[in-house]
């Protein structure tokens, strides 16, 4: 059930695919900033989006991944017009992670962890891992691993931007993008089965329990 689960999320996601070709937007702007300038670079960056797009709707794919990323892509080239700076292209991605970031850490310190509110709500099965202090370390840790990656991403990136070093900052969006969110998802998806784990082996324990009385 939970592999079905997770496959589905992934399809919505848009698949393998989909992570790839969100990083097609950011090669071509970087490639064509080089050689063409920004506001070429710009204006193909969004035309790139858009083939992504009407790729996937070619091919009858999961749409919504290259939505949001046409939009994102969008809003990113108005911020970089607006400062008149390569580097601008990188600010919306930047503070994207920063809140991201924080909404994590916050539903560690509330001790809702973000990963359980999530999971609890895609799998229907309520909030009653709240009560088991082992399932709810399992959820911390892959809670904790996504506050890692968007910290890290925003520290790093944020460096780079204040410093104006424009090749390393788009080297560092690709290069922390798609690999470190695969990364949490797969200790996510461990910490999950864990989590799960624990919960049937109390409910059991529970159940023999009551039987006996």
């Amino acid at each position: 059930m939970m592999e079905e689960q997770r496959q589905s999320r992934m399809e919505q996601l848009g698949g393998a695919s989909g992570l790839v070709q969100s990083t097609v937007p950011i090669v071509v702007f970087i490639v064509v900033n080089t050689i063409a300038g920004l506001t070429v670079a710009l204006w193909v960056a969004l035309a790139a989006a858009g083939a992504v797009l009407a790729w996937r709707l070619a091919r009858r794919d999961q749409i919504q991944p290259a939505i949001s990323g046409f939009i994102g892509v969008g809003i990113a080239a108005f911020i970089a017009h607006r400062t008149g700076e390569a580097r601008g292209f990188f600010l919306f991605g930047i503070y994207t992670n920063l809140a991201y970031g924080s909404v994590f850490a916050l539903s560690l310190l509330l001790r809702w962890p973000l990963v359980g509110v999530i999971w609890s709500f895609l799998s229907e099965k309520g909030t009653q891992w709240r009560r088991s202090k082992a399932a709810r370390r399992y959820y911390d840790l892959a809670t904790g691993a996504w506050v890692l990656v968007f910290a890290a991403r925003y520290l790093v990136q944020a460096h780079l931007y204040d410093t104006d070093q424009t090749g390393w900052l788009a080297f560092a969006r690709l290069s922390m993008g798609w690999p470190l969110a695969a990364l949490a998802f797969v200790v996510t998806v461990l910490a999950v089965r864990r989590a799960d784990r624990v919960l049937e082996q109390e409910a059991s324990l529970d159940d023999e329990q009551r039987t006996e009385t």
